[in-house]
């Protein structure tokens, strides 16, 4: 297989940009280095695509290294025939090679090998080929061996049978074709194991639909409602049509003899070996490309999520939200250094709001805390309340905002958090992830495992590795989007840059607090373990800010400074106007990009993107996403009335709609079929993102159930 032609086709992008990205991956680089500064080689492929090339490349090397074993073990038993040899290489999936090598495939004893053993291969041999002018019973008894424990004719004959039920099963060509109508035609049928059982799961409790037609969130509803026992789930197969093809391939004359031998042989042989491990497969199958899908909308989510606009500058008031144990409050200034912490006690059983707004309004005071972050978890719409009451009491531009807390808790009981924090308790921590989440998302998110988030559907229930290496894969590529400051940097944001590891990440800290502030890019060579290669890697998109080259605050690559100085030169500029600003407008002063490339040795793409980042530079990519909502005042769900219109934060998107956050504290969905009418949506993503503001419509409320119902076409 030419795996750099199959790619191409497969990803709808040419040859040579394949074969320029292989080549990158195999030298060591990784996906947000290529996709960041080496356009000019791969034409600009995104890191989203570099992604799915690496992944699909991965996979299609290992079938090849599969084709090559499966064909030695079958050459080493002297069965490999040209024709084998053809289909094997010819085979585009794993599961094909797996069907052709199934008969050579040392086996484990089965009735099969156990009848062989017993001398009946011969007698099912005669069977097969329906030549006998004498009843099969009468063959059967030259085979009766009571040593073998072959006593009767009918031990012979089921024997006989177990060998050629074993025989079709294992025939590729009917295992691919029966996979194949099974899927065309099968139909995914569930049932209640106990019907009184309440549970989330009784819209399946009687549940059919094609296997053609069946969508990825039902597959993992079906498998989790089957795991967890409420559910039993079968794949119904066109049986009639499977068996008569069967007996088409292998009943090829009517002999009274054999012909009902045979029947039964091969009905035995599609239920008892062929239609399970099918079912088995089909299952496998879906569930894979139903676990692709939701780690797809996972991984945009948790983009999206770790994308949102910091809110700079501003001295944030973290408070985490609870009943018995009291609200914890931290007090974050605007470079998120920690002033000031305490627990308050306003919700029940203690009920102290008097005390409570008495303290915070000290703190607003003491500290000048311009905003206000609440978790959105327990104890949070009391909070909430307490909150707007006292900032109606104060004569202060006080606003709040409600952020999903997922992971805060994670985070506060890590190690990360105790390293971080050694004198705070868990509740402290926690009040102070929620406070800098708000101002640095990206920053803070990154300490917390992706999958403890909670932007994403059955996280629980997929392959783990899977979904840890795709959602790492997603926190890399925006962290080295955005870029870091070298001199702030935690090791955990460090850890995710192009090239570093976690040791060098905690290098880099270390001579950090050794040295003091990295005053040159170039000093990341004197990182203990970080090699020219890991600094190829990294330096991009590492920034100084205030260091001794201007250059070292922008993206632009330290391979690319003479370049880029030249460019700046020839346009009476140096370095220093970086700084000052004073280059917002240099691309309108180049006539002819491509001589210009030529002239200072680099490619046009280069060029461009250099460009780009001495108009502005040290850009951030965040500013262009929507801002969040900050509120001054509460709305409760029994506030809400049909027809109502509000703006609300899109807080996750699931394969059948998007959950919006309209400050009422119990998110509002909106179904796929409400998001538009001007198109046909196949996928929510397609209209919205996590993070988004909307204006959305209220079309029901269900107080008892905790259930809105909105829609965005209004």
């Amino acid at each position: 297989m030419d795996i750099i032609k199959q790619l191409g086709d497969e990803l709808g992008i040419k040859s040579n940009q394949v074969e320029a990205a292989v080549k990158l991956i195999d030298e060591g680089n990784t996906i947000p280095f290529i996709a960041r500064y080496r356009k000019e080689a791969t034409g600009s492929l995104n890191d989203e695509v570099l992604r799915n090339l690496y992944e699909r490349l991965l996979y299609l090397r290992n079938l090849e290294e599969k084709k090559a074993s499966v064909l030695s073990s079958i050459e080493e038993q002297g069965k490999l025939t040209e024709e084998l040899k053809k289909q094997i290489l010819a085979a585009t999936t794993l599961v094909v090679v797996e069907d052709l090598y199934r008969p050579y495939r040392p086996k484990r004893r089965t009735r099969a090998t156990i009848a062989k053993e017993k001398g009946l291969e011969p007698l099912a041999n005669i069977i097969l080929l329906q030549m006998t002018n004498r009843p099969v019973e009468t063959e059967a008894e030259s085979f009766l061996d009571a040593e073998k424990e072959v006593n009767t004719v009918e031990d012979a004959i089921a024997g006989a049978m177990d060998i050629l039920a074993e025989n079709i099963s294992d025939e590729a060509d009917y295992r691919i074709h029966i996979r194949k109508i099974t899927f065309e035609e099968g139909v995914v049928a569930s049932s209640a194991k106990d019907e009184n059982l309440e549970s989330v799961y009784e819209m399946y409790y009687n549940f059919e639909e094609k296997l053609t037609k069946l969508a990825g969130h039902r597959v993992l509803a079906l498998n989790r409602g089957e795991n967890e026992k409420f559910l039993t789930v079968k794949i119904k197969a066109p049986e009639e049509r499977i068996l008569l093809y069967l007996k088409k391939k292998i009943i090829l004359r009517e002999n009274p003899y054999t012909s009902e031998i045979l029947n039964n042989a091969i009905e035995d042989s599609y239920k008892r070996l062929i239609a399970p491990a099918i079912e088995r497969e089909i299952r496998n199958e879906l569930t894979e490309k139903a676990e692709d899908g939701a780690i797809k909308v996972f991984g945009k989510n948790l983009e999206q999520l770790l994308m949102q606009p910091p809110i700079v500058g501003q001295v944030v008031l973290g408070w985490d939200p609870a009943f018995r144990t009291g609200c914890k409050l931290a007090v974050v200034d605007g470079t998120g250094k920690v002033l000031d912490t305490v627990v308050i006690y306003p919700t029940a059983p203690q009920n102290k709001v008097e005390e409570a707004k008495k303290i915070v309004k000290a703190f607003i005071k003491k500290y000048g805390i311009t905003l206000i972050s609440v978790g959105n978890g327990t104890a949070s719409r009391e909070s909430e309340m307490i909150i707007v009451d006292m900032l109606k009491e104060i004569n202060s531009n006080v606003k709040y905002i409600i952020v999903n807390e997922a992971g805060a808790s994670v985070y506060s009981a890590s190690k990360l958090a105790t390293e971080e924090f050694p004198n705070f308790d868990v509740g402290q921590r926690s009040a102070v992830s929620i406070a800098r989440r708000l101002q640095d998302p990206l920053a803070e998110l990154v300490k917390i495992d992706p999958k403890s988030i909670g932007v994403g559907q059955y996280q629980h229930d997929m392959n783990q590795k899977k979904l840890s290496e795709a959602l790492t894969g997603i926190v890399e590529d925006c962290v080295n989007k955005v870029g870091v400051d070298l001199n702030t940097a935690s090791a955990s944001l460090l850890e995710y840059i192009s090239g570093i590891t976690k040791t060098i990440a905690k290098n880099i800290v270390a001579y950090r607090e050794d040295n003091g502030r990295f005053t040159s890019r170039a000093q990341l060579r004197q990182v203990a373990k970080l090699g020219p290669k890991a600094f190829e890697q990294c330096a991009g998109f590492m920034r100084i800010q205030d260091g001794e080259n201007p250059l070292d605050a922008t993206s632009v690559h330290p391979e690319s400074y003479k370049a880029a100085e030249r460019l700046l030169k020839k346009l009476s500029y140096n370095t220093e106007d970086i700084k000052a600003g004073k280059l917002s407008g240099l691309g309108k002063q180049i006539k002819d990009k491509q001589a210009l490339a030529n002239e200072l040795g680099i490619g046009e793409i280069t060029l461009a993107d250099i460009i780009k980042e001495l108009e502005k530079p040290g850009r951030d990519p965040r500013d262009e996403m929507p801002k969040p909502i900050l509120r001054t005042d509460v709305l409760e769900m029994k506030d809400l009335k049909e027809g109502m219109l509000l703006k609300g934060t899109v807080r996750n998107v699931i394969d059948f709609g998007a959950f919006v956050d309209i400050g009422v504290h119990q998110d509002g969905l909106v179904h796929i079929s409400q998001l538009t009418n001007k198109k046909f949506v196949k996928h929510p993503l397609e209209v919205v993102s996590v993070g988004d503001v909307v204006e959305v419509k209220v079309m029901s409320v269900d107080a008892a159930k905790k259930r809105i119902q909105l829609t965005m076409i209004i």
